[in-house]
């Protein structure tokens, strides 16, 4: 294989003679002089070729170029002050063509978002929106290092249930042999399932499917959750005191390798607000009313109205909404005997949008077996999750993040479609 030289690495070969390889970002064929802006996934540099009287083999090579063509070409770095890019640019000796783009192409940068989502791989090429995904590597890793450090056992669960997971809404069913299967919703019961087996910690970063027919710039039906559970919890207290550790020192990673983003590193503990205080807040100081169907939580606007009075209060661009009502939540979520109108869960907001939903879970058989008869649920019909509590369970809680939302809300992006590499939705299965 040919070497090759990185963009990023060209202040270091002036003088020398370097083969790259790349996009074709920018053509300014001139009569004497011959310009082309060669993209990796470094960065861009600038080529130059001047023009040849007669035969000139190279000038009508980059005469038939076009942008985006992905190209190999070789040449001698120079410096040169007046280039924007890097201070030098490339003398070019010789371009192959790898494979020529086609023109027109099907978007720009004027694009709408569904046209970008139809053609997702040219989408992707260019620099800004590929920062989206070396910040999810990066805050990926960090998340994992956390968990490792912290005596956490990774899982890979299986995505195919014989029974729905959570309240049994919102499943995609799907035909398996001569029988139906479900696509899980999330890695809920299989966690709770390692916690039984004596884990103690574990977490899971994976698939998550929810059949929602909603189309907000939040939702999507396929998405990569992170999921934590951990063991001998008194309380979600202790769930969300992992929680905000694991986040900022997750966050401080992105912020050391990017510090141009301007992503803030939260101070630690975060806000908490009691749903009934926080309703009650709302309603005191905004113009914010419990709608149709209300359950006793928040809509989106109430999440957006409380995250504003808290960073007015606090300065905090977090808060755990806790405390929800027993209306709002599933079944499993344990009741305090102090208190059994609500569950000990919580959402976190992140500048006013929900990032996290946790909670500590109920682990006494007999009591999630009448919590869930009051829903209309039979236990006996979920046994293979029921069973688990039956043979000394401990204590436990844990929480889901949805990977997308949570970059999304950090790069401060329109909609998760664009921090995700290829979305699905209800109306959107290709490419």
């Amino acid at each position: 294989m040919t070497d090759r030289t990185l963009v990023r690495d060209l202040p270091n070969k002036i003088g020398e003679r370097v083969t790259l390889n790349g996009f074709v970002d920018v053509l300014r064929l001139q009569k004497k002089m011959q310009f082309v802006v060669l993209r990796d996934h470094t960065g861009a540099a600038q080529l130059i070729h001047m023009r040849a009287e007669g035969d000139d083999a190279l000038g009508a090579v980059l005469e038939g170029l076009t942008v985006e063509s992905a190209v190999r070409v070789t040449g001698e770095v120079v410096a040169a002050e007046q280039v924007k890019l890097g201070g030098l640019e490339v003398v070019l000796e010789n371009v192959d063509i790898l494979n020529l783009a086609e023109t027109p192409l099907p978007m720009d940068d004027k694009s709408g978002l569904d046209t970008r989502m139809n053609w997702r791989f040219l989408d992707l090429r260019r620099p800004e929106h590929r920062r989206v995904f070396e910040v999810q590597t990066v805050l990926e890793e960090a998340m994992r290092e956390v968990c490792v450090n912290e005596d956490f056992l990774e899982l890979h669960s299986p995505k195919l249930m014989g029974a729905a997971s959570e309240s049994g809404a919102e499943v995609f069913k799907v035909e398996y042999f001569d029988t139906s299967a479900f696509l899980a919703q999330s890695p809920q019961f299989y966690k709770q399932m390692a916690i039984a087996a004596g884990f103690e910690k574990v977490f899971e970063v994976g698939p998550v499917f929810r059949a929602e027919p909603s189309f907000t710039s939040r939702h999507a039906t396929e998405f990569t959750g992170v999921d934590a559970e951990i063991a001998w919890v008194e309380s979600h207290e202790d769930v969300m005191q992992f929680e905000e550790r694991w986040l900022r020192a997750s966050i401080t990673a992105v912020v050391e390798r990017f510090p141009d983003l301007g992503i803030v590193v939260p101070e630690v503990p975060f806000p908490r607000v009691p749903m009934a205080e926080a309703r009650e807040w709302l309603q005191r100081e905004t113009e914010w009313k419990p709608g149709p169907g209300d359950k006793g939580d928040l809509d989106p606007a109430g999440e957006r109205g409380i995250a504003e009075l808290v960073h007015q209060r606090d300065g905090h661009e977090w808060v755990f909404l806790t405390e929800f009502p027993i209306t709002a939540r599933p079944f499993y979520h344990l009741r305090p005997d102090a208190n059994p109108a609500v569950t000990n869960s919580y959402d976190l907001l992140w500048k006013g949008i929900e990032v996290t939903t946790g909670a500590q879970r109920e682990h006494r058989y007999d009591i999630l077996k009448r919590q869930a008869a009051e829903l209309g649920i039979d236990v006996n019909e979920i046994s293979f999750y029921a069973d688990i509590f039956r043979f000394g369970c401990p204590p436990h809680g844990g929480f889901g993040l949805g990977l997308g939302r949570l970059l999304m809300v950090m790069l401060g992006l329109e909609s998760i479609r664009e921090a995700t590499f290829l979305f699905r939705g209800p109306n959107r299965l290709t490419p």
